[in-house]
């Protein structure tokens, strides 16, 4: 068998080395069809990556809590930017008191403001928060410090600056101790955020901080919060402290009987798995779309095939004449097509990886975390569907060149 394939191959290289450039145009199909093959898969693994990667650098063992009543899948009403007042910061207090399991909570609030150092003046959106922020989303702080609870509850005009806003209102310069102006309000900054990038729910870097009383009270003239996140001290308590939170805020918000909750309670865990499936659905099939270039790249085998029979026709009924049997035409055909599937799949596979690296560095370049993700799967299921495809789209021409009669062959002009 073995010595037999050798000659198959040896014969193959020579026939398709009559026809390099009609050969050079169907392998190009296949190189094409994996290398787009290879490179979807690749950035939808990395893609995915990063956005996993931006929500658990948060942790995934978080609970959020928003205003507003949905359904188990659907998004809280104020997702949708339905403004709701009845979470309250004493709730989140009082869940937090009452469970051990809760290791930090943060309350929320947004808005934004004309933010203004000297001759700087620009609109940038602010956010109201709790002293616990950092333990909640692991903030780390560069210089100076975050503000402590006795500055939330005494109203202090206090920011902590995330490092963008740094640049866009100081500068070089150092910006610890210097005031900026909320409008006609002056704020002590106290705090510097190290440069972390976005992480799955906002961008630190482009964030200012102000204790949420004071952002509340001074800035926003409201009694409630947005939104709260807890950090709970291990995973697999979320289930527990969902039930205990939930109970807690119905019987705060006097919610009885079968009556719908006015609140909605979501953690990171579930967020990363609906996300993983969303992202495993979208990269297989934009796989699957790409994948349709190497169906044409088949057809471009099969029709080489069929061009190279009729012009062999007299070589297959010479060596069926001298004793070839119908299995040895039908394998020499099949080792043709299979040669220039393999032949187009090297290639392309080596095209792919090289897109793939080079988006890598330009998307990394424009300061995203994205990795080079190469999986040994796709290698193996690029080897795979250029195997199947050599022999699918290979088997017609070489039944065809099998059923050839050797009388018919000799005489055909």
């Amino acid at each position: 068998m073995l010595p037999q394939t050798y000659r198959s191959m040896k014969m193959a290289w020579k026939n398709l080395s009559a026809s390099k450039f009609r050969t050079f145009l169907t392998i190009l199909g296949i190189v094409i069809g994996i290398a787009s093959v290879i490179l979807v898969m690749s950035v939808g693994a990395s893609a995915q990556a990063l956005i996993l990667g931006q929500i658990r650098s948060v942790g995934s063992n978080l609970v959020g809590v928003l205003p507003g009543a949905s359904d188990a899948s659907g998004p809280p009403a104020s997702a949708l930017g339905v403004v709701t007042t009845t979470l309250k910061m004493s709730d989140i207090e009082t869940i937090a008191k009452q469970n051990s399991h809760i290791a930090a909570a943060s309350g929320y609030v947004s808005g934004s403001a004309s933010v203004s150092y000297k001759n700087v003046s620009l609109s940038m959106t602010y956010q109201g928060v709790s002293a616990e922020l950092p333990q909640v989303e692991k903030i780390i702080i560069e210089q100076g410090r975050f503000f402590t609870k006795d500055e939330n509850d005494g109203l202090s005009r206090v920011v902590v600056l995330g490092a963008d806003r740094v640049k866009d209102l100081f500068g070089e310069e150092d910006p610890l101790g210097k005031t900026i102006s909320f409008g006609s309000l002056n704020f002590s900054v106290v705090g510097v955020l190290e440069k972390r990038g976005s992480s799955g729910f906002s961008n630190p870097d482009q964030m200012i901080f102000v204790p949420l009383a004071t952002a509340q009270k001074l800035l926003l003239g409201i009694d409630y919060i947005n939104l709260a996140r807890m950090k709970i001290d291990n995973e697999n308590n979320i289930p527990l402290v969902t039930e205990d939170m939930r109970a807690i805020l119905r019987d705060r918000h006097h919610i009885k009987g079968n009556a719908s909750d006015d609140f909605s309670i979501r953690n990171t865990a579930d967020a990363i798995s609906i996300l993983t499936n969303v992202t495993n659905v979208l990269k297989y099939f934009l796989t699957f779309v790409a994948g349709i270039s190497l169906f044409v790249g088949g057809i471009g085998i099969m029709n080489i095939m069929l061009i190279a029979l009729k012009q062999r026709i007299r070589e297959v009924g010479l060596r069926k004449a001298l004793g070839a049997r119908n299995a040895d035409i039908q394998f020499q055909f099949l080792v043709e097509s299979v040669f220039i599937s393999l032949a187009g799949g090297v290639l392309g596979f080596i095209l792919g990886v090289g897109l793939t690296y080079l988006a890598a560095v330009v998307i990394q370049s424009l300061g995203y975390q994205w990795e080079f993700i190469l999986t040994f799967q796709s290698a193996l299921v690029a080897l795979i569907v250029v195997l199947l495809i050599g022999i699918f789209f290979g088997l017609y021409p070489a039944r065809k060149a099998a059923q050839v009669s050797p009388m018919e062959a000799l005489r055909y002009e």
